[in-house]
């Protein structure tokens, strides 16, 4: 008995050495943490029970037999963020550099079925080199388990994957299907191929960090939703981020008391929107204002800027948000705006979370670029998800809402459950300068008529009594007052049931 326990503890101790003291201090010495050292920040202290401790690869060719290590480069298992359970597995790339093997990714595949199982998210550290090569077709059949298993898990518990190192060729597309994806700069990046074959195939000269980086995917792909300065941050902004989700699809997220009062009204919003419709505004001031305690978790704050989305808490209630933003090509809906939306209402929608809609959109931006690039089918990504979505919508129009934009965002068309609009919201199909120079395009040689007749179209369209005549506003609401109605219409909406046609699954315009 005494030698297992001697051997067990060897054991256990190898296990926790990983890839060795070099393999560590090279690790620290890229600034980078190890795959236990990150779960004990992420996880509160001394809740992780570690799984599959002792699984070794299988492998013995090209000298591999002589070469095992116990967890075989992956830590998996399950611990508690601010008490509530998580599923959790963090790649070690001191032991063969993180690359994933049969039983590294079996190992990966047990705890998402558990999670699975019991009800409770899933959060991945990457930081692999990739597929084992040693191993070749068996290394690639396990990423396809785990492919299957992220597809399975979607919209069942909340998945959440955060790149800190190297995650390259197919190991990238197991983060791509989690619902949301943080990274670290200047120390993770990813892509389906890296550098060298770019510059074999297109002879493009890139760096590993402008191909893949953090800043690259958080500014021009819009594949991750932030970027952080170092492992420490990112973890403990992700347990931040944690309290926002619901542990899985039939629970709701968990309610926060706050100190702030759902009847706080804030007078300063009074003066918020510009009297010239052409000046923008700050959309953001708006959201910080109207949300618990001026907390809002904003996601994807530097891609498709033009549209702001993040959660926040109402009476302690987590929401959604989905904003146009004025001061980014006057809150247009693009391609990437809306591919950017829609995803996030789709997640809200998954998990029962109610989606806060603030509206000041002039329209579809136009332009050959948008009509080539799809915009008809991107844009109808976001009238899909709005229009399928199921969990109480409240929709807050500020200013403008022009043409097809204002079917899109949330209104009573789509199912909207509460629509507000501010006094000066202005509902049309387009601005009343154009709307004029179509209308009465024979009087555009005469500017007085023309001026008249403008004014005359903003006097009965530029405001929201024709929507509110018809039904598609619920009420006229000064701004001071938004959060009061916005937390009311919560407290309205709390058992909201919608019953729909069976289906297997729609076809969104992919």
């Amino acid at each position: 008995m005494q030698d297992i326990l001697q051997q067990l503890e060897a054991k256990r101790a190898k296990a926790r050495l990983g890839g060795g003291e070099k393999r560590i201090a090279a690790q620290h010495g890229k600034g980078k943490l190890t795959a236990r050292e990150r779960l004990e920040i992420l996880l509160d202290e001394g809740s992780f029970e570690e799984w599959d401790m002792f699984v070794e690869h299988r492998c013995s060719d090209f000298g591999m037999a002589d070469q095992k290590v116990p967890g075989d480069g992956v830590v998996t298992g399950y611990g508690f963020i601010n008490g509530r359970l998580v599923f959790v597995f963090s790649q070690d790339f001191t032991v063969f550099g993180g690359s994933l093997s049969e039983a590294h990714a079996e190992k990966i595949c047990k705890v998402m079925d558990m999670a699975m199982r019991v009800g409770a998210p899933v959060i991945g550290l990457n930081d692999s080199g990739g597929a084992r090569i040693q191993e070749g077709v068996a290394s690639l059949g396990g990423y396809a388990e785990v492919f299957q298993r992220n597809v399975t898990a979607s919209g069942v518990v909340p998945q959440v994957s955060v790149v800190m190192g190297p995650c390259a060729g197919g190991a990238v597309y197991s983060p791509a299907m989690t619902d949301f994806i943080f990274m670290v700069k200047d120390s993770s990046y990813m892509f389906v191929t890296g550098p060298e074959v770019v510059k074999t195939v297109t002879h493009e000269e890139v760096t590993a960090e402008d191909l893949g980086g953090a800043i690259t995917h958080t500014t021009k792909s819009g594949v991750a939703d932030l970027a952080f300065e170092n492992d420490v941050e990112a973890l403990l902004m992700l347990r931040r981020f944690f309290n926002y989700l619901p542990s899985n699809n039939r629970e709701k997220p968990p309610v926060r008391e706050s100190g702030d009062p759902p009847n706080r009204e804030d007078y300063s919003l009074d003066t918020l929107v510009p009297e010239n419709p052409n000046k923008p505004y700050d959309m953001k001031e708006l959201i910080v204002k109207v949300v618990d305690d001026g907390d809002f978790f904003e996601l994807q704050p530097d891609y498709a800027k033009n549209i702001v989305i993040g959660f926040a808490r109402m009476a302690g209630q987590v929401v959604g948000i989905v904003a146009n933003q004025p001061l980014v090509l006057a809150g247009c809906l693009d391609i990437k705006s809306s591919i950017k939306a829609a995803r996030f209402v789709r997640f809200c929608d998954a998990f029962s979370i109610p989606v806060l809609t603030f509206v000041d959109v002039p329209g579809f931006m136009p332009g050959t670029a948008q009509e080539y690039g799809g915009i008809i089918k991107h844009g109808a990504k976001l009238l899909y998800a709005y229009a399928e979505c199921t969990v109480p919508k409240i929709t807050v129009i500020t200013r403008k809402a022009y043409g097809g934009a204002y079917d899109v965002m949330a209104s009573k068309h789509l199912r909207g459950d509460v629509n507000f609009a501010w006094p000066n919201a202005e509902i049309a199909v387009m601005g009343a300068k154009g709307a004029v120079e179509i209308i009465f395009r024979e009087e555009k040689s005469d500017p007085a008529k023309l001026a008249a007749r403008e004014a005359e179209y903003k006097a009965k369209f530029a405001n929201p009594f024709v929507a509110g005549a018809r039904g598609y506003v619920d009420d006229v609401i000064m701004p001071h007052g938004t959060r009061r109605r916005i937390c009311r219409s919560l407290e309205l909406l709390r058992d909201k049931k919608i019953e729909e046609p069976w289906r297997k699954h729609g076809n969104i315009p992919l």
